[in-house]
Formats: structure tokens, C-alpha cells, sequence
């Protein structure tokens, strides 16, 4: 009888039922009023706290000074709310909302198979509330931090809505998504535990937070760094050299290479990238590890030649990292030459230091094997929101993974 029920709940049954209990978030430039960032929460309890993601509502964390955070309900009553815990590793924030709310939605783990039909609901690009139907494909395997795989159309400002089942049990928030019914969502559980966190929270000031979101980063490093480039890994032979490839299973490869009769040398790149990042603002993550070989080799040119083509690569490296004065102090760079077990390499490592979240940098170490004459190595290793001592544990690891073929 009750699988009878379940077939014929439709989605605007569920629509009618859920949505009332889903709210709009605006963060409002205070000098202006005017929106800088929409997104979505809902209801979690019968306090009126609200779940949303950490990045709908980063800039207010960020500039408390400079924002707000509104409020509107399925009734087009307005608010404002005030923050009372974020978890930025996994993208949660938790909001109170002054004006009382009748009921919520039931956030409890629950069992579901893979090709369950799930709903989502949020305020896709300030289009008003919509609905969405797709499918659960269980969790992704290599992440940085758990994330349920939703075929569906989330969209920009459904971040921080809710996920649910038939029933209306929540099982996880939008989080993100990458076009063609590829979406994310953030598991129900963590939800869960930063409610917990916040239980007896009755209120705080968003300039608190800032900090937080530093421990917190600082805190999860040694889940994910203090793996990479350790003990045994995959290795990859370009030319004479040995190098690392995939250090962890949280890491993906890809490579390519050119190979044109009309030019007398030969390119193979190997890229490799931590596949999540942590969102901490706009303009910068943590979490991101990305390294880049590059092998050039001839056959034609003379050495003269080569080494000119060789330095000429060199020189036309850039770091490619956003960030504005604001949130970033400028790069400042090391070279020194670096004697390994198989040869020597002309290293260089810019570092740079996030100004509102102390003791957190962004770096990029490149690495130039000298000597060879007719191949040449540019290896390059990018950092994203680390310590300065996970810097310099990486980037010697780094060097040391480096090695030249018997």
C-alpha cells in the first residue's frame, strides 16, 4: 500500500508540500542595497535555523562590515538573518532568522539506492523557486571531502538549497555543478553536524568568523597534504627523467603532446590536479595541488639552439593564480640551484600571503633540470591556501620525486 503512495506522489505534490519551507538568501551590499550574491537555504528546525552553503554567504564573512543578509520566504516576506556557524571545508553555513517559521524539513541519514529520483529545490539566477527532478548516483569515490553526484540541473542560485526524497527527507544541500545534469550536493550528515555544533548558539557577530574559517583550513590540511608526494607512488618516464604522477587517489592525470613535422622539437605535457578545492572566497581556495611536466626534446637542433628554445620556455612561465590586493600580498621569489641524487635543477619558489587569514599562502615551486642537450624538463608544482610549513614540506617532497632514469 504505501509503495502504491509513493507512485502516485508527484513532482507538484512534492512541490506544494516542501517548498514552503525554502527560503531565498540575498547578501546586500549595505551602501548600495544592492544584491552581490543570491541563494537558497531552508528551514532545519523549529528554532528557524536555516541551512545554506558557506560560499552563498562568504562575502558578508569576509566584509561584515561592507554586508547583509536577507531573507525572503515562499510568502515574499522579508528579513534579515544573522550567521551562527560555517563549515568551510564542507561548504555549510547555518543562519537565524528572527521571524518564526511553521515547520521544516527533516534532516536524518536515511539508505537509498543508486537511481533513486531525488528533488531540488532553490531560486535558479533570481528566476523565482523552482524545482528540480534527477537522479542519486551515490557518492564520489576520489574528493577531497565526501559529495553526492545529483543528475540534475542545479543551477547558480540554488546553492545551499535543499535535496530531497518522495518523502520530503533531506539528503543533501546543493552545493555545486558542472552543466550537462552534473550536480553536486553536500551529504545530509554534515548538515546534520554543524547544527549540533551550533545547538546553543544564540547569536554572533560575523566579523568572529574569519578566524574560524582560518583553524578550520589550517585544520584540514593534514588530512590531504600530509599524503601527497609520501612513500611509495606512480611515477611517469619522460625522457631521462622519473617523475611523480598521481600521488593520491584524490588526484587526477591527464596528458598530451605535440609531435609536428614542420617544428624540429617535440612537446609531451603531463598535468595532474587534486579533482575538489575548498571555496573560500571569489578569488581563492585551499585545497588545490596541481603540478605540470613539461618535456621538451629534439633530435634536430643543435645544442646552442636547444638551449635557447629550453630558456626561452622557461621565461614564459607565469603564475597563474587570481587574487587582488585586497585578500593577497604580491609573490615573492627564491632561485637557487638544487643538487638531487641524479643531477642538478635551477629551482624557483614564489610564495604569497592571504592578508585577512594569517598564516595561510598561495605558492608555486618551478623546477628546470640543467645540463642536458638535447631534453629539457620544466616541472612546475601549484599551491592553494596552505601554511608556509606545508609549502616547504611539499615542495621538497616535490624535488625529491624528481629523478633521472639509469
Amino acid at each position: 500500500m504505501a509503495l502504491a503512495q509513493d507512485k502516485q506522489t508527484t513532482t507538484p505534490d512534492i512541490f506544494r508540500q516542501f517548498s514552503e519551507h525554502v527560503v531565498k538568501i540575498e547578501v546586500v551590499e549595505t551602501g548600495s542595497a544592492a544584491k552581490a550574491t543570491i541563494g537558497t537555504g531552508f528551514y532545519a528546525d523549529a528554532a528557524a535555523r536555516i541551512v545554506t552553503n558557506y560560499h552563498v554567504v562568504s562575502k558578508l564573512i569576509h566584509s561584515p562590515e561592507r554586508y547583509r543578509i536577507e531573507i525572503t520566504n515562499t510568502g515574499g516576506q522579508t528579513s534579515q538573518a544573522t550567521v551562527l556557524g560555517v563549515d568551510v571545508v564542507y561548504d555549510l553555513a547555518v543562519l537565524h532568522a528572527p521571524r518564526a517559521h511553521k515547520g521544516f524539513l527533516q534532516l536524518a541519514p536515511i539508505q537509498i539506492q543508486q537511481g533513486t529520483r531525488l528533488y531540488s529545490l532553490g531560486h535558479p539566477r533570481d528566476l523565482g523557486l523552482t524545482i528540480v527532478e534527477g537522479t542519486y548516483n551515490g557518492l564520489l569515490q576520489h574528493t577531497l571531502y565526501p559529495k553526492i553526484l545529483f543528475s540534475g540541473s542545479i543551477n547558480p542560485g540554488m546553492s545551499g538549497g535543499p535535496t530531497v526524497t518522495q518523502a520530503g527527507s533531506v539528503v543533501g544541500i546543493n552545493v555545486s555543478t558542472q552543466g550537462e545534469q552534473i550536480s553536486f550536493l553536500v551529504p545530509v550528515e554534515r548538515a546534520i553536524a554543524l547544527l549540533e555544533r551550533t545547538a546553543k548558539v544564540d547569536s554572533r557577530t560575523a566579523a568572529s568568523f574569519l578566524p574560524e574559517v582560518g583553524r578550520q583550513i589550517h585544520a584540514y590540511q593534514s588530512s590531504y597534504l600530509a599524503k601527497t608526494f609520501v612513500g611509495a607512488m606512480p611515477t611517469l618516464a619522460l625522457g631521462p627523467y622519473e617523475l611523480p604522477t598521481k600521488p593520491a587517489p584524490f588526484f587526477r592525470c591527464w596528458a598530451d603532446a605535440v609531435r609536428r613535422k614542420d617544428l624540429p622539437y617535440a612537446v609531451v605535457n603531463h598535468d595532474c590536479s587534486t579533482d575538489d578545492y575548498i571555496f573560500v572566497s571569489a578569488e581563492q581556495s585551499s585545497g588545490i595541488v596541481r603540478f605540470n611536466h613539461q618535456l621538451l626534446s629534439t633530435g634536430e637542433l643543435n645544442p646552442m639552439r636547444f638551449f635557447s628554445l629550453y630558456g626561452g620556455q622557461l621565461q614564459a612561465g607565469k603564475i597563474g593564480m587570481i587574487g587582488n590586493e585586497e585578500e593577497v600580498t604580491s609573490f615573492r621569489c627564491e632561485t637557487r640551484n638544487v643538487a638531487l641524487s641524479g643531477g642538478k635543477v635551477r629551482s624557483a619558489l614564489c610564495a604569497r600571503q592571504y592578508i585577512k587569514l594569517p598564516g595561510l599562502f598561495d605558492a608555486m615551486l618551478r623546477v628546470a633540470p640543467v645540463g642536458s642537450r638535447n631534453a629539457g624538463l620544466i616541472s612546475t608544482l601549484s599551491l592553494s591556501g596552505v601554511s608556509y610549513d606545508n609549502v616547504e614540506a611539499l615542495a621538497r617532497r616535490y624535488l625529491e620525486a624528481i629523478k633521472w632514469r639509469r
